[in-house]
């Protein structure tokens, strides 16, 4: 078991040692730097109150990697959407907006069928462009498990999606 002093040193050199880095990969994935700053500072947090669970059987940089990346989809999933905000009063603007609407939750009812992973794999690879291998180091995985996630979660949305029709 760490020391209280143990803990401190190490969290001071794992924040300076990958901020930046964290700070980009959360921007990535959040396309706000306002947003990615709020992320990076409750991803510093969460590091620091798991910190004594970390075991080392992965490496630091991954592990505080998933911490950034399970906080940064957490704030999309908190997130309203902003474009839905707003009700329009003109009957065709009106009937755009339902379809808009109907359609947003079509599709977040068919990506909340997937398994975690598969949303995971889902968003870093098709919603936010991370290549395969920056998707695996993101969730420690192999590049063949994001693969074959990805196959997975889009035949789900195909499949969710078409019985939804």
């Amino acid at each position: 078991m760490m020391s209280q002093a143990e803990r401190h040193d190490l969290y001071a050199e794992l924040i300076e040692l990958h901020r930046d880095e964290l700070r980009a990969h959360c921007t990535r994935i959040l396309r706000s730097q306002h947003d990615a700053e709020d992320a990076l500072q409750e991803a510093l947090l969460r590091a620091w109150r798991s910190l004594p669970q970390f075991e080392g059987r992965g490496s630091l940089r991954s592990w505080l990697y998933r911490i950034a990346t399970n906080t940064s989809l957490d704030q999309i999933r908190r997130r309203r959407e902003p474009a839905l905000a707003r009700e329009p009063t003109d009957p065709v603007e009106l009937d755009d907006h339902f379809e808009r609407r109907e359609s947003v939750n079509r599709v977040v009812a068919a990506v909340g069928a997937l398994t975690r992973g598969q949303q995971e794999v889902f968003v870093l690879r098709d919603v936010y462009g991370l290549s395969a291998r920056e998707t695996a180091d993101v969730l420690d995985v192999t590049v063949a498990s994001v693969n074959s996630s990805l196959q997975r979660a889009r035949a789900g949305l195909r499949g969710e999606l078409g019985e939804m029709e």
